[in-house]
């Protein structure tokens, strides 16, 4: 019986070597799949669309947080994979009842990294996990920005707005970038328009996901903050702590680059 300890120091006993894997964390179904796990994954959800081509052919659990509770207790798995924020508690302790669950809490890169190598050791592929994991640490030790100095205000969704505030994994990839987060409020907070102009940010960051966020909306936030840079960011960069991680870095760097220019 191998012994193990999620990121919320729960103890998590695994019999053996899992082979009926489910992810129902888009960012974690994509790193198993990165370590080489193909046919142990049996589960995914809807939301875990990289890579394409496993996403057309892995049975579909239901979304993050409105999971298929009967679904999953018939695929008969051994080992599911969840995270604090993106699931429902209740479903969570649903899945418990089914088979182990480990559950990740991620809030920064090396938190994300602890996730990676533990993943790998529950699933047999810690030297992968390891070799990702120093991959992915040489690309931001590489990561060389322009003090930028600027106030950026990230938008996750709109009617109510809802930001990134501090204590989030968001927050601290805007770090990276150089950026200061306009937002000093705890995870998630709704701010009405007004609110939003007393921050008063030198840049709005609108996000891909899970609000898609399009060109058609950098005229709506012009219109409130004039002043203000306005860009369309890719939100997997800024939100996947998976194997997507890889390319945080070049991103981060294009979109700083992008800002001196606007």
């Amino acid at each position: 019986m191998a012994v193990f300890h999620d990121q919320l120091n729960r103890v998590v006993s695994l019999p053996a070597v899992p082979k009926r894997i489910i992810s129902v964390v888009p960012s974690q179904t994509e790193l198993l799949f990165y370590l080489g796990l193909d046919t142990e994954v049996i589960g995914i959800t809807k939301f875990c669309i990289h890579p394409e081509d496993k996403f057309k052919t892995k049975a579909k659990v239901g979304g993050t947080k409105q999971l298929n509770i009967e679904q999953i207790r018939t695929l008969k798995p051994d080992l599911i994979i969840a995270n604090k924020e993106e699931n429902e508690r209740s479903q969570v302790e649903e899945l418990m009842t089914i088979c182990p669950v480990w559950i990740s809490d991620i809030h920064d890169l090396d938190s994300a990294l602890d996730m990676i190598k533990t993943v790998g050791s529950l699933v047999n592929r810690e030297t992968e996990a390891i070799a990702l994991c120093d991959d992915i640490v040489t690309r931001f030790t590489h990561l060389t920005l322009p003090a930028i100095n600027q106030k950026v205000a990230y938008f996750i969704w709109r009617k109510p707005y809802m930001l990134a505030g501090t204590g989030t994994f968001i927050d601290s990839m805007l770090q990276k970038c150089g950026l200061t987060n306009a937002i000093d409020k705890d995870r998630y907070p709704e701010l009405t328009s007004q609110e939003i102009i007393k921050v008063d940010p030198d840049v709005i960051f609108l996000s891909s996901e899970p609000y898609p966020f399009k060109q058609k909306h950098i005229d709506e936030f012009k219109l409130m903050l004039p002043k203000a840079k306005v860009m369309l960011v890719d939100g997997e960069m800024f939100s996947w702590y998976g194997s997507r991680l890889l390319y945080a870095p070049g991103y981060f760097s294009s979109i700083v680059k992008a800002l001196t220019l606007i």
